[in-house]
């Protein structure tokens, strides 16, 4: 069994007497199917699944469908309903109010449904909860795939991890790594740009956001302003542009932009970016080397490192806590967590120790109440920080 914590979490809720809608959102190919369809079979009661993934874009009346449906299947029995994709059908968030106020309001419904949703488009189903659910449902995320499900599912390593990445479908393809990288390129980065950004919102520069994607991978970890991006790329637009489709290729679960930390909201806002992939799969397969020449590559596999420990601490880090990083000059600090006066700065560290840490210094004399940190050579053991949860740093 793998996402333990929101099987459980997810089975556990559903047993419970109904109160909200329970919505998995997650990225593309991480199980979040899988999940419901487990939690599904484990349920004491009738279930019906439905995946709004259809050549033709399903509309209000096929949610009704599938609701009425898994109506009739009740018959007096608890019932799950699991709606797949459901940010593709126009308007999902307004029928889905509808029928959920309309069982809820039903004195008759003895045993009204306990409704499941899923959504690889954060940004989409985000935008839908805000404005017709609220009050009406709870969250469970699933994230990419962490070092210790890997290790714990495919007996992978740590090298194996920081290379191949975190999507579990590609896993047994590594062997393999022209057929891995297909995979990586053709079954889940191009549907995803494809499908949850370019089809779902309006962008009216497919090709830079594509390009920007790619960019960004090119240079994850690494802090890079929006002049130099547009300097890089064609058609590029201005930064507002670049800024907007940053934001949409963050809530699409590929790529971020952190902002730096300054101890003030509007001056961070107006930094710029370090970039972060957030699955270290879509950083790999678009280098054009392999696992083995990575590995002798020093200054690859820094950055590689890198941003595995971003990734990490961005991808399971609990609501609350911010993550960043900071830079003052010639100083820099890899990563900064935040959460009210909690401040822990990051260094990461892949080669030979050399026992200095200008960046670390400076941080925490600016700023007293932070703690250093060192990961990797000379600190915590880069397996024991990704096997750790972030929070417990600060």
């Amino acid at each position: 069994m793998f996402n333990r914590l929101q099987y459980a979490t997810l089975c556990q809720r559903l047993v419970e007497p109904r109160r909200f809608i329970q919505i998995l959102s997650g990225p593309r190919q991480v199980g979040k199917t899988t999940l419901a369809r487990q939690a599904m079979a484990s349920f004491q009661g009738v279930s019906h699944y439905a995946s709004a993934d259809l050549p033709s874009k399903p509309d209000a009346a096929w949610l009704q469908q599938q609701w009425a449906v898994a109506r009739r299947s009740a018959q007096g029995q608890p019932c799950v309903l699991v709606l797949d994709e459901v940010h593709k059908v126009e308007r999902w968030s307004e029928v889905i109010k509808m029928l959920w106020d309309e069982d809820s309001f039903n004195s008759e419904a003895a045993n009204p449904l306990r409704v499941v949703l899923l959504g690889s488009s954060q940004f989409l189903m985000q935008q839908g909860v805000s404005e017709s659910l609220a009050g009406r449902f709870e969250l469970i995320r699933v994230p990419h795939w962490s070092f210790a499900e890997m290790r714990e599912a495919f007996d992978w390593n740590l090298e194996q991890y920081i290379y191949f990445g975190g999507y579990p479908g590609a896993a047994s393809l590594i062997s393999d790594e022209n057929r891995w990288r297909d995979y990586v390129l053709d079954s889940i980065i191009e549907p995803t740009l494809a499908k949850d950004v370019l089809q779902l919102t309006r962008i009216d520069k497919p090709a830079l956001l594509r390009s920007l994607f790619v960019l960004g991978c090119h240079y994850s970890g690494q802090i890079l302003s929006y002049q130099k991006m547009i300097g890089q790329l064609q058609d590029a637009g201005n930064t507002t542009t670049l800024s907007s489709y940053l934001t949409l290729l963050s809530g699409a679960w590929l790529l971020t932009g952190l902002e730096k930390f300054a101890g003030d909201q509007a001056r961070s806002r107006a930094s710029s970016p370090k970039l972060q992939a957030l699955n270290l799969a879509l950083v790999s397969a678009q280098l054009g080397t392999n696992f083995e020449a990575a590995l002798k590559d020093r200054e690859l596999w820094g950055r590689l490192v890198e941003s595995a420990v971003g990734a990490h601490l961005h991808n399971y880090k609990p609501s609350g806590v911010a993550l960043q990083y900071w830079r003052e000059r010639a100083d820099e600090v890899d990563f900064v967590l935040s959460q009210g006066e909690r401040l822990t700065a990051i260094e990461v560290k892949s080669g030979r120790d050399k026992g200095q840490y200008p960046g670390l210094k400076h941080f925490t004399n600016n700023y007293k109440q932070s703690k250093p940190l060192v990961v990797g050579t000379g600190g915590i053991p880069l397996t024991e920080f990704l096997l750790s949860k972030p929070e417990q740093w600060l």
